[in-house]
């Protein structure tokens, strides 16, 4: 029992882990060569207040829990206009007897720049506990954290931030195998991971048949989240680009978070074909 139990808790944290990780395609950032002035502007229509995506998280033929990524409400944040966006992540109460998960990401999300002002994690997985916030000084380039003060490149992004501004970018013109550069702050460093652009590919979930983009995030050592394994995110293949599906490999199958539900959405989802 004890040994089951044991392997059920560690597949657990890889589940969990792969989620917070791939959702929020981990470790993204702005491209500093794209920025101009003290602030930059970013026209976008991927996503607005009231977007609202729901996953099943599951391993197998278990549903281990459940991932919700919301744009609630506009904020203000040292002056600034923002979009609150939230993702959270929540184990099933049949799986939390096992290893119970509930964690929680903000991120301040500047309106016209896509950038973050400000980010909060709170994780509780099993017994482990841990809080941690980031105010953004964009201007001045410094990250003002929970762990003491830090100096940041340009539109650096937190890991929820960086997705949200991944979503704006045009992938119609990229090439199969060809990289994308990024960056993100979290602790007291700033971290670099490559997203390669991997093709296109329709596939069917819960909440319906989309046609999608496919790219594949690879992680450098050192980053917040390291994937075990090979993970792919299809993202719906229009204006939009909502997360579909998430898939990671592990030793025994793979880790799976598929879109069930969906609202909000900032405008037609051209993408989905039924």
């Amino acid at each position: 029992m004890n040994k089951a139990k044991s392997l059920i808790i560690t597949l657990s944290r890889k589940i969990f882990t792969a989620v917070v990780f791939f959702l929020a395609v981990a470790e993204i950032a702005f491209d500093p060569s794209f920025a101009y002035g003290a602030q930059r502007a970013s026209r976008q229509s991927a996503f607005s207040i009231g977007e609202r995506l729901v996953f099943d998280v599951g391993y197998g033929f278990i549903t281990a829990g459940e991932a919700i990524m919301s744009v609630p409400q506009y904020d203000t944040v040292a002056g600034n206009q923002c979009f609150k966006v939230m993702f959270e992540v929540n184990s099933t109460p049949t799986f939390s007897w096992f290893y119970e998960v509930r964690d929680r990401y903000e991120t301040y999300l500047d309106v016209e720049g896509i950038f973050p002002w400000r980010f909060e994690q709170h994780i509780k997985e099993g017994k482990y506990r841990r809080d941690f916030s980031a105010q953004f000084d964009q201007v001045n380039h410094l990250a003002k954290t929970s762990e003491g003060e830090f100096t940041i490149p340009p539109y650096v992004h937190d890991i929820v931030s960086a997705f949200y501004f991944a979503r704006t970018l045009d992938f119609s013109k990229m090439r199969i195998g060809e990289k994308i550069h990024f960056q993100n702050f979290y602790k007291d460093s700033t971290y670099k991971l490559d997203v390669k652009f991997l093709g296109r590919q329709q596939i069917e979930v819960s909440a319906g048949t989309f046609n999608c983009l496919i790219v594949e995030p690879l992680a450098q050592e050192g980053g917040l989240f390291k994937s075990e394994g090979r993970a792919l995110l299809w993202l719906s293949d229009d204006e939009r680009k909502i997360p579909v599906k998430v898939s990671t490999k592990v030793i025994i199958g793979s880790i799976e978070a598929e879109l069930r539900e969906y609202s909000g959405i900032n405008g037609e989802l051209k993408a989905r074909i039924k």
